[in-house]
C-alpha cells in the first residue's frame, strides 16, 4: 500500500468510529453544521488522496478549535528522528552532518493521533538531542496523566512546562501535534484552520555555505526544478561569498536572492556586501540577519543603509526569538521583515509574533529549521492558510537524502499543495523510528 493509501485508511477509520462524539463538541460552535449522515460528504471531506480544491472561507477556525474542542491524551511519546542529508548543511554559526532531531506523536482516547517535530539546529535551537527528548518525555507524561481539557488548556499548561525559549522547539513539536490531534479529530486540514486564504505555497530554496563551483552546479539544478528564489548562506568569508554569488549569477542569471548572513558580519561588512552587489547590478530581494542578534544598534544601522541606499529589506531572524524582541524590532525600526519559525517561539507564540507584526506594517517571512516534512507541513498549512508571509522558506525537506514521512503535502519544485487531509496529513511508521 502506498503512503496516500495508508493515510486514508487511518484517517477514515479515526473519524468513522468517534462521529458522535465529535459531533457533541461541534454543535456547539455555531456556523459549523457538517453532515455526518451523508458518508459520500463525510469521506470526500476526510480522504488524504483529495485533491487540492479551491479555497473558500470557514466559519470554523482555530480560535474555536481552541475553545471548543476537547482533548483527552492516551498515548503520548517522543522519539529521536534521524535523517541523513543529501550534503553538510554549513551556515555562518554551524554545521550540521545530518538531522537529529525529535517526532512526537500523540494519540488521544478517541483514537486520532497527532505528529509533532522539534527540530534541532546547533547555534540557533537552545536543546540538543538529548535534552529535546527528556522535556518530550516530560510534557508526554504530564498530558497522559492529565484529565480531559480544551486544546486551549492543554496548550497553555504545555507552555508551563516548557517555557521560553529554552525549550522553544520541543514546545512547538507538543504544540504541533496537538493541534494536529485535534484538528483530525473533526476532520479539518489546518490551512482551512489557520484562515483559509489558500491551500498552496511556493518556496524559495536554499544554498549553504559551499565553493564557488559547488554553488553554480546547485544553482544551475534548482533553475531546471523551477527554483525562482535562491537563499544563499554567506557570513564566514566576506570575499568568498562574493565569489560564491557571481558564480550563482552566472549559472541562474534570472534568479532573485535572499542572502541569509547568520549573524556572521559586522555592520561594516554587511553594509560592504551590498556596496559590492550593488557595483554588480545585483539587488537582493531581501537580506536576512546580517549581524549578531544581540547587536541591535547594527542591525538598525544596516537595515536603513540597505533600505534607503540599495532599496534593500532587512529580516530579523536570530534577533526575533520573543514577543518582546518582536516589539522592541517593530518599535525601534530595526528591521523591515521578521521571520518566523515555529521553533523559536512556539506555535501559541509564533501567531502572537504575526498578529504584532501584521498590524505593525513589516513584513512578514516564514523560514524553518532543517526539518522533515511534518514541521514543515505545519508550517506550509500556517502560512497557506493566514496568507500573510512576503517571503517563505520553507525547503529543507528537499535537503534530506530520504523522507520519512508518509501522507503530507505534495511538492513539485518550489511549489507545494495542500489538500483536503485532516490536519497537515502527515505521519511516520512509529515502529520504525528509533
Amino acid at each position: 500500500m502506498d503512503r496516500i493509501g495508508l493515510t486514508q485508511n487511518f484517517q477514515t477509520h479515526c473519524f468513522f468510529h468517534f462521529t458522535a462524539s465529535l459531533r457533541t463538541q461541534l454543535s456547539k460552535v455555531s456556523n459549523f453544521t457538517p453532515n455526518f449522515k451523508n458518508p459520500k460528504v463525510v469521506t470526500a471531506c476526510m480522504a488524504a488522496a483529495t485533491p487540492a480544491v479551491a479555497p473558500t472561507a470557514t466559519t470554523f477556525g482555530f480560535k474555536n478549535l481552541m475553545e471548543t474542542v476537547t482533548i483527552d491524551v492516551h498515548k503520548a511519546e517522543g522519539r529521536p528522528l534521524n535523517v541523513p542529508l543529501i550534503a553538510p548543511f554549513t551556515i555562518a554559526s554551524s554545521r550540521l552532518d545530518k538531522v537529529e532531531n525529535v517526532a512526537i506523536r500523540v494519540e488521544l482516547s478517541n483514537g486520532c493521533v497527532g505528529w509533532g517535530e522539534a527540530p534541532i539546529l546547533p547555534s540557533v535551537t537552545a536543546e540538543d538531542q538529548s535534552i529535546a527528548l527528556a522535556k518530550a518525555a516530560e510534557a508526554c507524561e504530564f498530558l497522559k496523566q492529565s484529565r480531559e481539557m480544551t486544546l486551549n488548556v492543554a496548550l497553555t499548561k504545555i507552555g508551563d512546562v516548557l517555557p521560553g525559549h529554552d525549550f522553544a522547539s520541543v514546545r512547538a513539536g507538543v504544540e504541533m501535534a496537538l493541534i494536529d490531534a485535534a484538528a483530525n479529530s473533526i476532520g479539518i486540514p489546518l490551512w482551512r484552520l489557520f484562515g483559509g486564504v489558500s491551500n498552496a505555497i511556493s518556496t524559495d530554496i536554499t544554498i549553504p555555505i559551499v565553493s564557488p563551483m559547488e554553488a553554480s552546479e546547485l544553482a544551475s539544478k534548482y533553475r531546471k526544478q523551477g527554483f525562482k528564489t535562491l537563499k544563499l548562506k554567506v557570513g564566514k568569508n566576506l570575499n568568498g561569498d562574493i565569489e560564491v554569488l557571481q558564480s550563482i549569477r552566472a549559472a541562474h542569471p534570472d534568479c532573485l536572492f535572499i542572502l541569509d548572513a547568520n549573524e556572521g558580519y559586522t555592520a561594516n561588512e554587511a553594509i560592504k556586501v551590498l556596496e559590492k552587489l550593488h557595483e554588480m547590478d545585483v539587488t537582493p530581494v531581501l537580506f536576512e540577519q546580517p549581524v549578531h542578534r544581540d547587536d541591535w544598534k547594527g542591525l538598525g544601522h544596516v537595515s536603513q543603509i540597505a533600505k534607503d541606499k540599495y532599496g534593500v529589506s532587512v529580516a530579523a531572524d536570530e534577533s526575533c526569538r520573543s514577543l518582546v524582541d518582536a516589539k522592541k524590532i517593530v518599535q525601534e525600526s530595526l528591521a523591515d521583515v521578521i521571520n518566523i519559525k515555529l521553533a523559536k517561539v512556539g506555535v501559541l507564540g509564533a501567531l502572537e509574533i504575526i498578529d504584532l507584526v501584521r498590524s505593525s506594517g513589516l513584513n512578514l517571512m516564514i523560514g524553518g529549521m532543517v526539518e522533515t516534512r511534518l514541521a514543515m507541513g505545519f508550517a506550509g498549512h500556517l502560512a497557506a492558510g493566514l496568507g500573510c508571509f512576503k517571503f517563505i522558506d520553507l525547503d529543507t525537506p528537499l535537503l534530506l537524502a530520504e523522507d520519512p514521512v508518509f501522507g503530507g503535502y505534495e511538492a513539485s519544485g518550489p511549489d507545494y499543495s495542500f489538500s483536503n487531509a485532516r490536519g497537515h496529513g502527515g505521519f511516520l511508521h512509529w515502529e520504525n523510528i528509533a
